[in-house]
Parts: C-alpha cells; structure tokens; sequence
C-alpha cells in the first residue's frame, strides 16, 4: 500500500500522526511537500521592474527559491522523524492543488489536513486548495483536523 501525506506548514503534525495511526505496517508511506512558485517569482519580478536590470547577480528570486527549498527540506526531516518508520521524502514546486493530486496518482491512500478556517466546524474548513484536492483526487483521502475545535 503506498500512501501519500501531504505535509503543509501548519498542519503537518497531525498529518504525520494520522498515517502513523492508519497506515498498514509495512505501508510505502511518502512525504510530499509542495512549495508555490510564488514568492520567488515575486522576488524577480519586483527586482527587475523596480530596482533594475543591469546586475542579474543580485537578483533575489533564486535566493529566496533556495530557502524554501531548504525550509521544505527541514520541514521533510522534522516529518520524518515525527512519523518514526521508513518513508520516502519528495519535494515539488508549482501549483499546490494540482501538484498534489499528479502525486497521488497509483496512490492507495492521500493523507491531507483541512487548510481553511481551523476554528469552527462546517464547510470553510477546507480551503480552496484542500478542496480542490479532495474533489480531484484519484485515490480515497483521509482528511484530518490538525486541531480540536473549541465546543466539540
């Protein structure tokens, strides 16, 4: 059985924690992280329309694309260790939504968080990205709450 667990930031313990408590021994367990291309997009672009063009070494867009992927990389490895059996690890960059769901391909079982309003109960617990992920996802999905809700 490969299962898939999405590791965001801010919701991941409880990821990690439901496939340790879910997951067959013996499971294929993988970690994926998904990072946006946003920010270091964001980055190359200010710099190059606002502060200039003449020295592409100062750039800041790979800069700040290589700490993400350190961050993902930490954020992997504290996930793994949570999780305490074997695993793979995999890092992608794009769309989070659609990158999640081309990783849960062949997938037995999709592990994610609920990503919107954490505080109450009803629909607006899922944001636009989990909910995109729970209405395409090509395998059952076991969706987690990362906390208690108050009242419940």
């Amino acid at each position: 059985m490969t299962v898939i667990v999405w590791i965001a930031e801010g919701t991941w313990p409880a990821c990690v924690d439901a496939a340790r408590r879910h997951a067959p021994a013996g499971s294929g367990i993988v970690l994926l992280h998904v990072s946006g291309p946003g920010a270091p997009g964001a980055a190359h672009g200010a710099y190059a329309g606002l502060l200039g063009r003449a020295r592409p070494a100062r750039d800041p867009g790979p800069r700040v694309a290589s700490l993400a992927a350190a961050a993902a990389a930490e954020l992997l490895a504290a996930a793994a260790e949570r999780l305490g059996r074997p695993c793979g690890t995999v890092e992608r960059v794009g769309r989070v939504e659609r990158e999640v769901v081309a990783a849960a391909e062949g997938a037995e079982l999709l592990v994610l968080a609920r990503d919107g309003d954490r505080g109450h109960l009803g629909p607006r617990g899922l944001g636009p990205a989990g909910r995109f992920v729970v209405d395409h996802a090509p395998c059952p999905v076991l969706l987690v709450r990362p906390e208690p809700v108050s009242g419940q």
